[in-house]
């Protein structure tokens, strides 16, 4: 039996278990790689230390070891080189931050990605991540995890719309898998893909994708949430406070997303080899970093310790460490943009979840110095401002919450982090840093049939002609059979003196009959009709069920004529001609 043939649940069962077992692979391989560049370029070239997060082994007692300090814009310059080499070379498709490749496979290109994009985007992201650019390994993972997915729907032949959806299960187990996160990755496949809506049906399948993919990773690398567990509690009375942090993570995320963009655009005009503006990308992503190594890479390691407030641990080489905490979210935000907008290759999630860690720190310090007792400590609004300032970033609110929560083991915090989340959504209106979204289902070319209007739909009975054709209930057979032969009709509408609709009088059932019967003897009562305000659709429905030429048209049941398929068919083309000349006006 064929896997597209299997009822749904049992078939994207199947394809959910092969999907997670790729994302689990794919994250591993691309994790363990990761960690070689890091090695080649941070390690032994510029020889400096990173901090990991307590998920990864880290600890909170890290001390910054500057080694050859000067040597970081080379690193991240040769990395974004050697990027854009490699994707500009094999598969341009690669470059950017991935997520939103795949989401715009997923709505304008039936879900086809193609094979090329996977190893690129791997090896591509791991050498701009690894050797210092600013960027995150979550969009690389969802990209390669969609492309093999819509590979293995080719190998298997399901249908485009099944590659479609195995491609959006590829982006929530990949993430779900990279993150340690899958719960929050399966409601992100259906989240992600929109402004706000959500694709329901591939939440099945990526929960079980997302579970597989993350018990491989985990067997491999620990289950431990990414950041540990947090272990505060919840204080309603900070609840205005974290309304406030919403309202600044809304604002800042909508600087972010221009920012990006911005930038983005620069490198598309700048006259020069695609491959080179990475190189220059990183060149000016590394001079950030000599001012603050901190906006180096990922970043996890450096959010748990200031949400632990280990201040001691964080170095620049001129700036004061409280200077460092209100910079910092910016100069992520213009390190992230030139090292991805450059055209290297990278996430945008990860940089997004360091900025609002630290715009919360920013925000939480300023609070427990204005009420200490009510703001003991910054990790609340540290984990909130991850929360909130990238569910509005990436307009997913509801599976950054349960991812973010599952990264740091916050569930006390729910009631102020959906506060937030709300309030930052709102702010950021329609700003999203990942433009492949469309706002609703109705606007994806992936179900434009499921919402288009028929135009029949809009065509009104009254808008074809009318005929009068017709016969009285006194009518003899004879009568009616030569006004059948003349109208090469098979059936006649019957009304009484009034002009009251009776019912259909049929060829079949009078001929043979006396001459001189009145056709009210073989009336068909009960017949349906339309009225002036039905649609031709209506029309069309009765023609097709009653397998007749012509339809009868009442009116408060009383007989104006009829409208045969030729009539609806020129009603048809009239309205098509009109509908063309206001589109020929509008373009």
């Amino acid at each position: 039996m064929k896997l597209s043939s299997l009822p749904y649940f049992e078939k994207w069962f199947i394809l959910g278990v092969i999907l997670g077992i790729i994302a689990g692979l794919a994250a591993t391989a691309f994790y363990l790689l990761l960690h070689v560049f890091e090695g080649l370029f941070l390690y032994s070239l510029v020889s400096i230390s990173i901090p990991k997060p307590l998920g990864e082994g880290g600890s909170l007692n890290f001390v910054f070891s500057s080694g050859r300090y000067y040597l970081i814009p080379l690193s991240v310059a040769l990395g974004g080189l050697l990027s854009g080499l490699i994707v500009y070379t094999f598969a341009p498709e690669a470059e950017g931050h991935g997520t939103d490749a795949a989401i715009k496979a997923y709505h304008y290109y039936q879900g086809k990605i193609k094979w090329i994009v996977v190893p690129v985007k791997i090896i591509a992201s791991a050498i701009t991540i690894g050797s210092g650019g600013s960027a995150g390994r979550e969009g690389p993972t969802a990209q390669f995890s969609a492309g093999v997915g819509s590979i293995i729907a080719d190998l298997l032949k399901l249908s485009p719309e099944d590659r479609r959806k195995a491609v959006a299960v590829g982006i929530g187990a990949g993430i779900g898998t990279i993150f340690k996160t899958p719960i929050g990755g399966a409601i992100l496949a259906a989240e992600i893909l929109y402004k706000r809506d959500i694709e329901p049906e591939v939440i099945y399948p990526t929960l079980i994708a997302s579970a597989i993919g993350y018990t491989i990773f985990g067997s491999i690398f620990g289950f431990e949430p990414v950041f540990g567990y947090y272990t505060g509690s919840f204080n309603p009375l900070r609840l205005p406070m974290y309304a406030i942090l919403g309202v600044i993570s809304g604002l800042l995320a909508i600087l972010y997303v221009k920012t990006f963009y911005g930038i983005n655009s620069f490198f598309k005009k700048l006259k020069t080899k695609n491959y080179i503006k990475p190189l220059i990308g990183g060149l000016v992503s590394g001079a950030i970093a000599l001012l603050v190594p901190e906006v180096m890479g990922v970043g996890y390691g450096w959010i748990n310790l200031v949400e632990y407030e280990k201040f001691s641990s964080f170095y620049s080489p001129i700036l004061p460490f409280f200077v460092i905490l209100a910079l910092i979210p910016f100069l992520k935000i213009l390190a992230t943009s030139f090292s991805i907008g450059s055209g290297a290759s990278g996430g945008v999630f990860a940089p997004g979840l360091f900025i609002g860690a630290f715009m919360g720190a920013d925000v939480g310090l300023v609070f427990h110095l204005l009420f200490p007792t009510i703001v003991p400590d910054i990790s609340p609004f540290v984990i909130i401002g991850m929360m909130s300032f990238f569910s509005a970033a990436g307009k997913a609110p509801l599976s950054v919450i349960i991812m973010v929560t599952e990264m740091t083991g916050s569930l006390q915090l729910l009631p102020g982090a959906m506060i937030a989340v709300a309030i930052s959504y709102l702010i950021s209106g329609n700003y999203t840093i990942y433009q492949a979204q469309v706002p609703t289902r109705r606007d994806s070319p992936a179900h434009l049939q499921e919402y288009e209007t028929p135009l029949l739909t809009l065509i009104k009975v009254s808008s074809c002609r009318i005929e009068d054709v017709k016969v009285k209930v006194y009518t003899s057979v004879k009568e009616a059979l030569k006004i059948m032969r003349d109208k090469d009709l098979l059936s006649l509408p019957v009304v009484d003196d009034n002009s009251n609709f009776i019912g259909i009088v049929y060829m079949k059932d009078i001929e043979g009959r006396t001459s001189s019967d009145p056709v009210i003897k073989y009336v068909v009562r009960g017949t349906p009709y339309v009225t002036l305000n039905s649609s031709l659709e209506e029309a069309w429905e009765i023609l097709s069920r009653l397998k007749s030429r012509w339809v009868p048209v009442v009116n408060h049941n009383v007989f104006l004529g009829i409208i045969t398929i030729d009539d609806l068919l020129n009603a048809y083309k009239e309205e098509m001609k009109r509908v063309g000349k206001i589109g020929e006006i509008n373009t």
